[in-house]
């Protein structure tokens, strides 16, 4: 999801920055030439998918397949929302320039703790476990959505019809979308392609 320009106040925006800045910092550490071509696809991935928007402002209800990527990128999943996000605001006015280190966090965080999910569940059958982990990756990033609007402005959480709680609900289909894709997709990178799965550590 996108969180709008204007939405944030500064020193939320202040913050994000600075840990998004720590995030990409450690993603990048001791990346590989080889990985380059999977984080880039993985950009392109998002950038398309997440144009499929429904407006709930002040942000937005679009897929994330956050445990999608979180599972083939682990820590270095921020390298792949960050240009795609940038380009979105910069092309489209899709998001923002003072939210896009939020919007990145917000994206960044469910995915690496979906992966890190997904490896904890060795025991459980590969469908299940993609499919939790993109559950979860929704859930997560709800929650991560609705901290920042209410540090921002406490009326967002405010009312029978407020902001966090239409974002909350709009998000439901997705969160059952997301589970489905992200289970049959993980199933598919084990049995084909099981480089693409991030190893533990990654």
């Amino acid at each position: 999801m996108h969180i709008a320009d204007g939405v944030l106040t500064a020193p939320v925006v202040a913050a994000t920055y600075g840990a998004a800045v720590v995030a990409m910092g450690v993603a990048a550490k001791g990346i590989k030439e080889e990985e380059i071509p999977k984080i880039s696809l993985m950009a392109g991935t998002f950038f398309a998918v997440s144009l499929i928007s429904i407006p709930v402002s002040p942000t937005s209800v679009h897929p994330l397949l956050c445990g999608l990527i979180g599972i083939i990128l682990g820590k270095k999943s921020p390298l792949a929302f960050f240009p795609a996000l940038l380009l979105q605001a910069l092309l489209l006015r899709h998001g923002g320039l003072t939210a896009l280190a939020a919007n990145t966090l917000i994206l960044s965080i469910p995915a690496y703790l979906s992966y890190l999910l997904y490896c904890k569940l060795p025991n459980l059958k590969t469908l299940v476990r993609g499919g939790i982990a993109g559950a979860v990756s929704v859930v997560i990033t709800v929650i991560a959505v609705i901290i920042l609007l209410v540090l921002s402005d406490s009326r967002f959480a405010a009312g029978d019809f407020s902001v966090v709680k239409i974002v909350m609900l709009g998000h439901l289909p997705i969160l059952v979308v997301e589970t489905i894709v992200t289970a049959f997709a993980v199933q598919f990178l084990e049995k084909n392609k099981k480089s693409w799965i991030a190893v533990k550590g990654d």
